[in-house]
């Protein structure tokens, strides 16, 4: 798998904006990726150097639109966290 198919998108939300004091950082994932190649892929796309990567798998969930009935798609989410003093711009003034 090539270094920029791992990351999809960041997730910016009111829990994620709240981990950015701890340097903690959120994204959707490929779900074939591992660990290693989400630390690669953030390291190489940032220019930061990542202490930890936290992986969680997202189930889906039933949904409805009057009669039909139909799943989410299932995905995964990594939580990266950056050494000390270092910061992705990307998730500035969020």
């Amino acid at each position: 798998m090539h270094t920029y198919e791992v990351l999809r998108r960041p997730i910016i939300t009111e829990k994620n904006s709240m981990l950015l004091a701890q340097s903690k950082y959120t994204f959707e994932v490929s779900r074939d990726a591992n660990k290693p190649q989400i630390k690669e892929a953030v390291e190489k796309a940032f220019k930061v150097k990542v202490t930890s990567v936290n992986v969680i798998c997202v189930p889906g969930k039933m949904r409805r639109a009057g009669r039909q009935r139909g799943m989410t798609s299932p995905w995964k989410k990594a939580v990266v966290t950056l050494e000390q003093g270092q910061k992705i711009e990307l998730f500035e003034g969020v």
